[in-house]
């Protein structure tokens, strides 16, 4: 089993990586937190794959468990779900010993986050992700939040879990777009900081078996064998910059590359248009085109970025959009300071960097990148 360390100001806490982890987890779990009563969040569609099951096993290996499922997808992070995980807390006599375990993707694990954080001013909480985006990404650093109107993860806190159990065979399951949205974080972490991984992710083989196929199957079959090292590698990543910079004042804001332009056009669509790895890698290519013409970038990087998306059926061209209604939710982004806001972008692969942008300025150039495919330096 793979096990990595993270180390954080207010905590220490492992994340687990095996392949088959998941069966054994009533047997971690007994010797680990035998006596804990435990909330299963989960949504809709991954507690009829995976969280009857788990229930089941839990409560055989003599654990008090209390399922809270709520209905999939990104519209509901929000207030009205939150609150429901809080009544049935509530309603079970929940206690500040007891555990919350998020089984699920980002949504699951973010809002469940939240709500262990803020019940009874903060209980346990362990995370058991079940996609590729969530084991490599949401799942580690202590990011928990829920959506506004306005906008994403507008309302959070940084609560970091007791441990994460990482199984990729869970992966199994996920549909290629699910898929493809995973590993358009786990390139992002390539780009900024890991050549290596960029490299094992664009290798040869893998876009051969991607420009033959209209689905993921084939690059998906490739890429089974190395997936607990791949995983790891990433999340070694992220650990080591959150370890960095755990409230995100500094060098975290690496690991916001194409999240700006991202989160935006996620909020113009409502949540129900491109998903969250889609936009994001959109957002990729879009800030690399805008640095190479401002010269912080070598040019044609954002071509190898391009690319390496393709391989995974990802988007690289912004979709039809009201820009000025984009402009207006990157002004109100979380990463936003008065007319100013910070932006992470790379000047070469493996390397990225942090840029202070004036809002109007940067207005100013999108508009020139998706209206005329030009910017002005």
């Amino acid at each position: 089993m793979e096990k990595l360390i993270v180390s954080t100001v207010g905590k220490t806490y492992p994340i687990y990586i095996k392949s088959g982890l998941f069966i054994t987890l009533p047997e971690i779990f007994k010797e680990k937190y035998y006596g804990k009563k435990i909330a299963l969040v989960s949504d809709s569609n991954v507690y009829s794959l995976y969280g009857e099951c788990l229930n089941a096993e839990l409560t055989e290996a003599g654990f008090s468990v209390v399922p809270i499922v709520f209905k999939a997808g990104e519209t509901q992070k929000n207030f009205t779900t939150l609150e429901y995980i809080y009544s049935v807390l509530a309603d079970n006599y929940f206690t500040r010993s007891d555990m919350v375990s998020a089984l699920g993707g980002g949504v699951t694990g973010d809002i469940a986050g939240l709500a262990a954080a803020t019940f009874l001013r903060g209980m346990g909480f362990v995370q058991i992700p079940t996609t590729l985006l969530a084991m490599v990404d949401s799942s580690i650093g202590g990011k928990v939040a829920v959506d506004l109107p306005q906008g994403k993860n507008l309302v959070g806190a940084f609560y970091q879990p007791d441990a994460v159990y990482t199984d990729p065979k869970l992966l199994k399951t996920l549909t290629d777009s699910q898929f493809a949205d995973g590993m358009a974080e786990l390139l992002k972490h390539g780009f900024i900081r890991n050549i290596n991984l960029y490299n094992i992710l664009t290798d040869i083989k893998l876009q051969q078996l991607s420009v033959s196929s209209d689905s993921l199957s084939d690059v998906r079959a490739k890429l089974e064998p190395e997936m607990d090292h791949i995983i790891k590698e990433s999340c070694k990543i992220k650990r080591d910059i959150v370890q960095l910079d755990e409230k995100d004042n500094g060098v975290r804001q690496l690991l916001n590359f194409g999240h700006t332009i991202g989160h935006a056009i996620e909020k113009v669509q409502n949540y129900n248009g491109l998903t969250h790895g889609q936009a994001i890698s959109i957002g990729m290519v879009l800030i690399t085109r805008l640095t190479e013409v401002m010269n912080l970038t070598i040019t044609g990087e954002a071509k190898k970025i391009e690319n390496a998306l393709k391989i995974f059926k990802l988007p690289v061209s912004m979709p039809s959009i009201d820009i000025k209604a984009l402009i207006e939710a990157i002004k109100i982004d979380k990463k936003a300071r008065s007319d100013k806001i910070t932006i992470s972008y790379i000047n070469k692969i493996g390397n990225g960097k942090l840029l202070e942008f004036d809002i109007n300025d940067m207005e100013e150039k999108i508009y020139g990148l998706i209206s005329n495919n030009t910017f002005t330096s």
